[in-house]
């Protein structure tokens, strides 16, 4: 499979590794490459970006979506890069739960994990997903509701959603995710430092209080008067979360050396 790849280097020996992960179906690396992705590389990050399986210009085969093979392509993709740093790896949405699942099953690829409007790879994630997807798919197929969304967020918002329609028709994108591995609810093979970063107005922000209680080493950050586009509507904030993060890790580990 043919992975299409963005690298913004910090130009420093020593800069930390930061792979920005995107979310499913109306998402792109364009989504961090117009908001986080120049900044951190200003401030000396190293930044890579992808897209991710079927979407963008990465290959899109008709079958393979489960979240292992998302993690599995990252992990790929590290290893064919020469990478050897531990990266500093950054979701959003489903890119979070990519990020979760790096964590748990590549724990050394991991310096640590980011999940903005994410859920770690629970079985109560799989059955949301399961939900999301089979209405989006019915929906998204039908001409009157595509129409409705150019009338009431506009052409470039309709134009995301048919593409979207696209993928799900095509592959088995829908099918595969609710069958995904897993990690327990007691989310005991997340052990990296976690920051998780939500809006107040979007349910995943209920996660706080048992991501407080069975992450020790999460922090959490809730954004006043946002939804799930923290990302795309607080790109300020988020940078600033995530490069504060970043640098007090890497910081940490290179005066461990």
């Amino acid at each position: 499979m043919s992975t299409h790849v963005q690298r913004l280097p910090g130009g420093r020996e020593d800069a930390p590794l930061v792979v920005f992960v995107h979310g499913l179906l109306t998402d792109s690396l364009a989504s961090y490459y117009f908001t986080l992705a120049p900044d951190l590389a200003a401030a000396g990050v190293d930044v890579l970006m992808y897209d991710l399986r079927g979407h963008g210009r990465t290959d899109r085969p008709a079958t393979g979506y489960r979240l292992e093979r998302f993690v599995d392509d990252l992990a790929n993709l590290l290893d064919a890069l020469g990478e050897r740093r531990p990266a500093h790896v950054v979701g959003n949405s489903f890119g979070g739960t990519i990020a979760a699942g790096l964590a748990a099953w590549y724990p050394e690829k991991v310096a640590t994990a980011t999940m903005i409007e994410s859920e770690p790879p629970t079985a109560t994630w799989t059955r949301h997903m399961s939900a999301g997807l089979a209405d989006a798919k019915a929906r998204l197929a039908e001409e009157v509701v595509i129409n409705w969304i150019e009338d009431n967020h506009g052409e470039h918002t309709a134009r995301l959603s048919r593409g979207a329609s696209t993928i799900l028709a095509s592959t088995t994108l829908a099918e595969d995710i609710p069958h995904s591995r897993v990690i327990g609810d007691d989310l005991a093979e997340l052990t990296c430092p976690l920051l998780a970063v939500f809006g107040d107005e979007s349910g995943l922000s209920e996660q706080v209080p048992d991501l407080r209680a069975r992450l020790p080493r999460c922090r959490t950050v809730v954004l006043p008067e946002q939804g799930h586009s923290v990302l795309i509507e607080k790109p300020t904030e988020t940078r600033d979360l995530v490069l504060g993060w970043v640098r007090e890790h890497h910081a940490a580990v290179v005066a461990a050396r």
